[in-house]
């Protein structure tokens, strides 16, 4: 494959001119006084990429097309946003930004993944973007091209329009899905690339030309829990990696559920490292994925990420969101303050149901890391869960018997309860998750669990349970398993609400339930 080489002539220098948008380019003014900045569901963002450029803070984005219960990442184009101040809420929206095929005539149309702009030694604009290329022969599709503007608002031209600067075949073998690139031009004009997911992350320097392999790719492998979203800054001259950490557990500083994600970092003292792990700077987002984009500006830094705040949201409708990064420079080097996440979240109304004010344990804790515990009282249900999106107690050889349990800090007046199952079998199966052959409540007298006698439907749906009311500090939700006669299945639920005769305000609290009920 024949490499395209852009000489001098064609780099004009742009370090005086102002940006220019591309004249085509739709735009339109977005008031966002809280995050995510479009929150409205009608443009989903995600995949965020900070770049400042002419006194103005950008974001390039993908977008979020699948329908509300498709558990797909539906990205056909990428969009743009743009302030002068973060913090101001004042955004100009660019919603049709690039389309992969409209600068990579080898790309496959329709595929946007995560992708980065960044400026080059040449004061040009370089836009890193992993694509699906079409016709590939390689196992894995996906390759990183890079385009080429004056502006960071565009038109781009493909700086290698030979091809992709880098896929499974070229210029140097590699068995890793190649998307999520990250650029760092250094003070010196070095220029750095970092790309990979599924845990595997390489780095490469590049010639100036910004497409070129300077030298064969390192691997990264000290990361801790390194999962995907790579992106690389510098600040004090020292170099950071931050990205999306999954390394899961009930004890793990990072995520209890491996779906879910943090954003993790390490330090280096040169740009290929060797990288030293140095904690979590942003706890696990309401959506599954997460995904870093850091920069400085105007003597501030910040991360751009996304989560799934706003209306109609969801793991696969995502929207970004900005936050200010705080640093503490008493040790070397700097540390990263956990990011204090700015949601916009509706204010609570008084509400019967108050499980999240419980904390939660079950008979399987501490549960499989693909399941999420508090799922069971987070107050979501979804037409098409992850398994991260519930509570479930599946093992290869099942129990007969499981249940879950609430705990309040204060003894509370319950007289009813919901709760929402989940399986993939029905009914009477032995195998896989099935609805319960039957199930009912206890609650904790203060020195035994009693019974409460109810009618305990076991429906589709929310199966919804009236009692006489009962004063508790504990509420336990027994579930004998569907079984076939020789095996049992597991159980699983969405969501369970605990009941109150009026309705109050809920200030929902975190952590595992004591031992106190037992």
């Amino acid at each position: 494959m024949k490499r395209l080489i852009l000489s001098a002539a064609l780099l004009p220098l742009m370090a005086c001119a102002t940006v220019q948008a591309d004249p085509a380019l739709e735009s339109r003014a977005v008031h966002a006084a809280v995050n995510p900045i479009l929150a409205d569901g009608v443009d989903y963002t995600t995949d965020p990429a900070p770049i400042v450029a002419d006194g103005k803070f950008y974001v390039l984005t993908g977008r979020d097309m699948a329908e509300d219960g498709v558990n797909d990442f539906i990205m056909p184009e990428w969009q743009m946003l743009a302030t002068g101040d973060p913090k101001s809420g004042e955004w100009t929206h660019y919603p049709h930004f690039i389309r992969p095929e409209n600068v990579f005539t080898w790309a496959t149309p329709a595929r946007a993944y995560a992708a980065q702009i960044v400026q080059g030694p040449d004061k040009r604009y370089y836009f890193y973007a992993p694509v699906m290329q079409e016709g590939s022969t390689n196992k894995d599709g996906f390759a990183i091209g890079v385009g080429v503007s004056d502006s960071p608002l565009g038109p781009w031209v493909d700086a290698h329009p030979a091809g992709p600067v880098v896929s499974q075949s070229y210029p140097v073998a590699n068995d890793i899905q190649n998307i999520d690139p990250t650029v760092l031009v250094d003070d010196d004009g070095r220029v750095f690339l970092y790309w990979g997911t599924f845990g595997r992350l390489k780095g490469v320097e590049l010639e100036r030309d910004m497409v070129t392999f300077k030298g064969q790719p390192v691997d990264v492998k000290s990361l801790t829990g390194f999962f995907e979203a790579p992106w690389i800054f510098k600040r004090k001259g020292t170099y950071y990696m931050a990205y999306a950490g999954n390394k899961a557990g009930p004890e793990s500083e990072c995520t209890e559920a491996v779906y879910y994600a943090c954003i993790a970092y390490g330090t280096a003292s040169s740009p290929l490292g060797p990288w030293t792990y140095r904690g979590v700077m942003l706890e696990p987002v309401s959506s599954t994925t997460s995904h870093p984009g850091i920069v400085e500006f105007k003597g501030k830094w910040y991360i751009a990420y996304h989560n799934a705040d706003a209306v109609g949201g969801g793991h696969f409708r995502r929207s970004v969101a900005v936050d200010e990064v705080l640093w503490d420079d008493s040790v070397s080097p700097a540390r990263i303050k956990t990011v204090v996440q700015t949601r916009n979240l509706p204010p609570p109304v008084p509400a019967r149901n108050i499980a999240a004010a419980a904390r939660v344990t079950a008979s399987n804790a501490p549960v499989p890391v693909q399941y999420w515990l508090r799922a069971l009282n987070d107050g979501k249900v979804r037409m098409a869960p992850l398994p991260p999106d519930m509570w479930a107690t599946w093992t290869p050889d099942n129990p007969k018997q499981q249940w879950a349990q609430y705990n309040w800090d204060q003894p509370v007046v319950l007289n009813g309860a919901r709760i929402q199952f989940w399986g993939d079998q029905p009914a009477g199966s032995g195998v896989g998750v099935a609805p319960p052959k039957a199930w009912h409540l206890e609650y904790w007298t203060g020195s035994a669990w009693s019974a409460i006698a109810a009618e305990y439907p076991t429906a589709d749906g929310f199966n919804s349970v009236s009692f006489a009311p009962v004063t508790t500090k504990c509420l336990r939700a027994v579930f004998d398993a569907s079984t076939d006669g020789k095996t049992f299945a597991a159980v699983a639920a969405q969501e369970w609400e605990a009941l109150t005769p009026e309705a109050t305000v809920v200030t929902p609290v975190k952590g595992m339930a004591s031992k106190e009920c037992s």
